[in-house]
């Protein structure tokens, strides 16, 4: 039997590779994406071999993760619980989706994941695989009473790597959990349980990876554009942005757009996002949410650059989306972000959706300026060749094109108002 197991090289799934390749006499073949979780990702592939795996993939997934499931997440404008930027749930059907590539590649008849029995990320891991291929059989060691049995604790794990000759580092376990990608870092689990411990004290100053705290960014703020088309992000202008990219390893051609604007692709853009959002402590987010199995939890996370993509996307749709058709979209957002949130990325309801938001993009292009400082963004300019606002129309003063007439505004609201009056005097009897 040939099984593909989702691994990151940390004690968990290091103990878990091996345990199916004992349990099942199984071949293993190890895969780990590479979305940006910025980790050590160096000598994977030979730990993992050592571990017991005939083979493993680390296939570096950032461009199709940007261009294929954030930004288009990020033209239906969904907020989790009006709140979460879903950035580990995007990242989930990503994932699988690989998986069961390479097990199909592989002939392999299974995949295994490491999430726990209590979370999110087994529903989204193995809904997908029920999309994509549902004659693929899922292992998931956490919800079998054997494994939980052996493994009742880190202590354990920890034995059993040592008498089974795996390389683990075997630190002390920090007090949360942590998981990071293009998009966000999250933190839960371990002293985040108590909602009311406070996640800016100063015992938790260091946990934070993106961003610095908004009382200690630079008092001088910063302004940066974004120009959009048909509601993707599609360059960005910025005074320092050149030497941004030499820092961040920028190797293409950077052609410029008419004013300057820097042409770049969803992936570079989410970079420079997290480094400008980032140091002005913009973007963190402490919430109790519901997760999908029925429980509440409560979750951390750190979303720089997505926070200022989603805010100036709002912009500039506020000057080029007709009012009922922005008003529909709003409506489907929170089915929108419940739906990738629960693991239906690939469900028929959400792909319909996304056709939608998609017809509703097709005039979001045009120009955003925001002002970044000490943890807030304000819009700082708008502009579109595509513009529906007209100041001809809009202003207080005497109208120039005629287009408005004021008079007409008692009929609309005599007509609006008849079935109050109705409904009034019925109240009254």
């Amino acid at each position: 039997m040939r099984i593909v197991v989702a691994y990151s090289g940390g004690l968990d799934t290091s103990v878990i590779l091996k345990w199916i390749k004992d349990t099942y006499a199984a071949e293993v073949i190890a895969f780990c994406a590479d979305i940006g979780q910025e980790e050590e990702l160096e000598g994977l592939q030979a730990k993992a071999l050592r571990t017991g795996a005939s083979k493993c993939y680390v296939d570096n997934l950032q461009e199709e993760f940007a261009r294929d499931f954030i930004f288009p997440m990020f033209q239906a404008s969904a907020l989790y619980e009006n709140q979460y930027f879903l950035g580990t749930s995007i990242a989930r059907p990503l994932i699988a989706k690989r998986m069961v590539e390479i097990a199909r590649a592989e002939n392999a008849k299974a995949v295994a994941h490491g999430a726990t029995g209590k979370g999110n990320d087994q529903v989204r891991f193995e809904l997908t695989v029920a999309s994509l291929a549902p004659e693929i059989e899922v292992l998931a060691p956490w919800r079998l009473e054997e494994f939980r049995e052996q493994f009742p604790g880190r202590a354990e794990m920890i034995r059993y790597a040592e008498e089974h000759g795996i390389p683990i580092a075997a630190s002390a376990k920090k007090p949360y959990s942590m998981d990071r990608n293009l998009l966000h870092i999250s933190f839960e689990s371990g002293v985040l349980e108590d909602p009311w411990v406070d996640a800016t004290c100063a015992d938790l100053r260091d946990m934070y990876k993106l961003s610095v705290a908004p009382e200690d960014a630079p008092d001088l703020a910063e302004y940066l554009e974004l120009e959009f088309d048909r509601g993707l992000c599609v360059a960005l202008g910025h005074n320092d942005l050149p030497r941004l990219l030499d820092q961040l390893g920028f190797q293409g051609d950077r052609l410029k757009t008419e004013e300057d604007r820097i042409r770049l692709s969803p992936l570079w853009v989410m970079k420079v996002l997290n480094i400008l959002g980032g140091r002005n402590g913009v973007g963190r987010v402490d919430m109790v949410e519901n997760r999908f199995v029925g429980m509440k939890s409560r979750g951390v996370y750190e979303t720089p650059g997505g926070a200022i993509l989603f805010f100036a996307h709002r912009q500039i749709e506020s000057l080029t989306m007709d009012r009922e058709v922005m008003h529909l979209r709003d409506a489907l957002g929170p089915k929108y972000a419940e739906l990738i949130y629960n693991g239906f990325w690939f469900a028929p309801e959400r792909e319909a959706l996304q056709a939608l938001i998609t017809e509703s993009q097709k005039h979001v292009s045009g120009i955003v300026r925001v002002k970044i400082y000490k943890g807030n963004i304000a819009v700082a300019g708008r502009k579109s060749l595509v513009s529906l606002y007209s100041s001809d129309i809009a202003t207080m003063e005497a109208d120039p094109t005629k287009a408005y007439n004021q008079s007409d505004a008692t009929g609309f609201i005599a007509l609006n108002s008849l079935r109050l009056k109705v409904a009034a005097k019925l109240r009254k009897t």
